[in-house]
């Protein structure tokens, strides 16, 4: 049994678990998400714990699933209690965004804007030249993120582009730097 699955996941207030037919439903203040667990998986409900098991012992091909449906209803737990987002940040003059509805509209050096459509159950904001995506599906919301940095993602020379909040972009040198300093 791996470490992280043998570690219970706490139910927060408002946060209720049922399991049926082998689909977790989760369900909290912010929505509700759902789970099949695989098979050879059990999971109970004990005083607002959830406990995780195998169903056969021996079964050595199940064990690395288990610490995965420990970890994936711990993120639905949080995501139904807290919710999830992922910050962006756009570097480049002239770069911009705005949001009308469910759409973002990305202006960053193309001849037309960009715009991209929120999948259901996540929601975009913009202050300034941040870009703020959140939700409660924690995949959803990374990987809505990573499709909006697909976009223009920043460039090494000049550092311009869309990246990550406190995301380091390792930077380098010109052309012209390079010849200044083979000159020397």
């Amino acid at each position: 049994m791996s470490k992280l699955a043998k570690i219970p996941v706490i139910l927060t207030e408002g946060v209720s678990f049922t399991l049926d037919n082998g689909i977790a439903k989760i369900s909290g203040p912010k929505g509700n998400l759902s789970f099949a667990i695989p098979e050879g998986i059990d999971a109970k409900s004990f005083e607002g714990r959830l406990l995780f098991t195998l169903k056969n012992k021996d079964a050595e091909n199940k064990k690395p699933l288990l610490g995965l449906t420990r970890a994936t209803l711990a993120n639905m737990v949080t995501g139904v209690s807290k919710g999830f987002e992922k910050k962006l940040e756009l570097s480049g003059v002239g770069y911009r965004a705005a949001v009308s509805g469910n759409e973002l509209s990305l202006s960053i050096g193309f001849s037309h804007p960009v715009k991209v459509l929120a999948p259901q159950g996540i929601a975009f904001s913009v202050a300034e030249s941040t870009i703020v995506v959140s939700g409660i599906d924690r995949y959803l919301v990374g990987n809505t993120a990573a499709r909006i940095r697909a976009v223009r993602p920043p460039e090494p020379y000049k550092g311009k582009g869309i990246k990550y909040l406190g995301e380091k972009i390792r930077r380098k040198a010109g052309k012209v730097a390079k010849a200044l300093g083979a000159t020397k």
